[in-house]
């Protein structure tokens, strides 16, 4: 038992430096309004691997959307070099198997978490029509190939702001409402 206490010791530091409460007080004003979440062991497992073992303070970490409280999904982009709800961003992405294995992918920013952090949700250009958890958001300049994207309402993302690789593009307010409006309805987050 000595050893397990070690062990939750270790991811409550872990927890501590990646989501800190003490965060706000040592960093500027966050540029949003942020969003609070519950912790659970998914969130633990998720924070002691990045990618190619990298400290998970700067990981792009898969979280639970329905331990989100007081997400405020906006539409703020501002071509700043910063990830703003509204842009799509690419950042490296772990595999579902949460194994350290991933890939770069494009991810559509909608909110803020924290000064450093954003919440995003995975965007795919494999066709999925009429699946519920996917909303085609139609073609656009973060694919080069010009193929048809759909965004995974499914799949939360918290992206640091040092885990961005680019700025791909900003989505136009229109599609932008219409993720929104499906987030809002899935899992009750003020959309406006």
């Amino acid at each position: 038992m000595g050893n397990g206490n070690g062990i939750l010791k270790a991811l409550s530091q872990i927890l501590i430096r990646a989501f800190g409460s003490d965060r706000a007080s040592r960093t500027t004003s966050p540029r949003g309004p942020v969003a609070r979440v519950r912790s659970s062991a998914e969130t633990e497992a998720a924070s002691r691997v990045g990618r190619e073992g990298q400290v998970a303070g700067a990981a792009t970490l898969r979280v639970d959307p329905a331990r989100v409280d007081d997400l405020r999904i906006g539409f703020a982009p501002d071509r700043d070099g910063a990830p703003d709800a509204g842009e799509i961003i690419w950042t490296w992405v772990p595999y579902e198997e949460n194994d350290g294995r991933g890939k770069d992918r494009p991810v559509l920013v909608i909110g803020r978490q924290s000064a450093e952090r954003v919440f995003a949700v995975r965007m795919t250009s494999r066709p999925h029509d009429g699946d519920r958890d996917y909303l085609s958001i139609g073609s656009g300049s973060w694919d080069s190939q010009g193929r048809e994207s759909w965004v995974d309402i499914e799949q939360l993302y918290s992206v640091h702001e040092t885990g961005l690789r680019r700025e791909a593009a900003v989505l136009d307010r229109a599609r932008y409402s219409r993720v929104a409006v499906a987030l809002s309805r899935r899992y009750g987050w003020s959309a406006g």
